[in-house]
């Protein structure tokens, strides 16, 4: 009598492992075959990358920065260039490529292979948030050359404003582009948070348009752009919602955790509406 020898079977701590690494291989083809496409455009790759420095060249040399401490009004600059790349590199392009993709019916291409879902999204969205972080270095560096170096009090919270905020609004463009029946149509649903969000994101620090204990401020604490604006300011300046200065790296984790969790939470929900409305192929 013979037996036979069961073929082992791979681990769960190996099945987890082996699987992490053609999940990052697909993420980076579809990564590259989308910045293949941003380098061809030579006018997006230029906006990407010389922006940044020529805008706070600009500002200085007209005399934007006033009478302005150029200690507090370069990190408030560097906050206005890092929103400003988040809302309309990561979330505004993002939601334009995702309705053009659906309705060329790549999203549905990809269905076909390997690669899952939030494979398909991650690999769109790399190389728009490589470029958004890329103009919050150039950022940095235009405002320590042209006006004054930024403290940095506390770097990881503007690392975790930047990669954090791409996360959120590489969600909510998933989500608006499942409310976009065209391309054109994504210019009208992207609106609400372009325009509607973007003035309660204290932009400038500090209390957003109402003082700091009126109604305007305390909603501007839940809007989906305010936690990147505070974790920012906190980060560059040590500038805290109410105007104070903090000086330790302690203070500033403390007086954080307030926007990191509504970073997470609109995160979340970010995710959720994606997984409601998000569509891989065109409407009929």
């Amino acid at each position: 009598m013979t037996t036979t020898t069961p073929t082992p079977t791979p681990t769960t701590r190996g099945r987890t492992t082996s699987g992490l690494r053609p999940s990052l291989r697909r993420v980076g083809v579809l990564a590259r075959a989308e910045l293949r496409l941003l380098v061809r455009n030579r006018t997006a790759l230029f906006n990407a990358l010389a922006l940044p420095l020529l805008t706070v060249a600009l500002i200085t040399a007209v005399g934007g920065v006033g009478d302005g401490a150029p200690d507090v009004v370069g990190p408030m600059l560097l906050n206005v260039l890092t929103l400003m790349a988040l809302t309309f590199v990561v979330y505004y392009n993002l939601t334009v490529a995702y309705v053009a993709r659906r309705e060329e019916l790549v999203l549905k291409r990809y269905l076909v292979g390997e690669s899952s879902r939030a494979e398909i999204l991650a690999g769109a969205a790399v190389p728009a948030v490589v470029v958004a972080a890329t103009q919050s270095v150039l950022g940095v560096v235009g405002v320590s050359v042209f006006l004054e170096p930024p403290a940095l009090v506390n770097p990881l919270l503007m690392v975790v404003a930047v990669v954090g905020g791409s996360v959120m609004l590489t969600a909510l463009a998933a989500a608006t582009s499942g409310l976009s029946r065209t391309v054109e149509s994504a210019q009208l649903t992207t609106l609400p948070l372009l325009f509607v969000a973007l003035p309660f994101a204290g932009l400038f620090g500090g209390a957003a348009p109402g003082g700091s204990s009126g109604v305007f401020d305390t909603i501007s604490t839940f809007t989906p752009l305010r936690p990147i604006a505070d974790l920012m300011m906190l980060g560059a300046v040590g500038l805290d919602r109410d105007g104070q200065v903090l000086s330790t790296f302690g203070e500033t984790v403390a007086a954080g955790r307030l926007s990191v969790a509504v970073l997470v939470a609109w995160t979340v929900i970010g995710v959720l509406a994606a997984r409601r409305w998000m569509r891989w192929e065109p409407r009929r």
